[in-house]
């Protein structure tokens, strides 16, 4: 018998197939089970909370993989300013560059992937504060990053400009907005 967390794999691979295929919208619990060769009871032993359950799972992964990819190039960077814009940047292509990720913000998803997101955004803002936190103490204790914010605050700072940026796209260069604005809300001015 698979263990739980083999299965719990099984669903999200299926999920996130079913997504690229139907779109979030029509991806039914039958379709990703299914698809995982499972039986739909199986999905609801899995994620009790059903569908909504399933897209967080998708999207939780996808930010670790791209919270890896964060935390290398944190450590790369020159300044604080650079890490901030960088990491924005960043952000934002990688979302709009994952076929899968995309497939999670099209207009037909919006609301699906909402509710996953609204009802998961306190893991997703634990997940990336635990990601971060290590760049940001060292910041803060050389001085470079704010004393009176918090890493939780910050990234919840960040992630709202990120989201926005998605949906709101700029149509020039971002990388002088994000100098201009967001870097003095973290960063000591030098």
């Amino acid at each position: 018998m698979p263990q739980a967390t083999d299965v719990r794999v099984r669903i999200v691979n299926a999920a996130e197939e079913c997504f690229a295929r139907y779109g979030v919208a029509k991806t039914t619990v039958e379709d990703i089970a299914a698809s995982a060769g499972l039986s739909r009871a199986t999905v609801y032993r899995s994620f009790a909370g059903g569908r909504d359950e399933v897209i967080l799972a998708v999207v939780l992964r996808d930010l670790r993989r791209f919270l890896d990819r964060l935390s290398g190039r944190l450590r790369d960077e020159r300044s604080v300013p650079d890490a901030i814009v960088e990491g924005v940047v960043d952000a934002v292509a990688f979302i709009r560059g994952e076929p899968h990720v995309a497939a999670l913000l099209a207009p037909d998803a919006a609301g699906h992937t909402q509710a996953a997101v609204v009802g998961g955004a306190e893991r997703l803002l634990h997940l990336c504060s635990d990601y971060v936190r290590p760049y940001f103490g060292a910041a803060q204790r050389a001085g470079t990053l704010r004393a009176d914010i918090t890493v939780e605050g910050a990234v919840e700072f960040l992630f709202r400009i990120i989201s926005s940026m998605i949906v709101m796209p700029r149509e020039d260069e971002p990388r002088e907005f994000l100098r201009t604005y967001v870097v003095p809300a973290l960063a000591e001015s030098s």
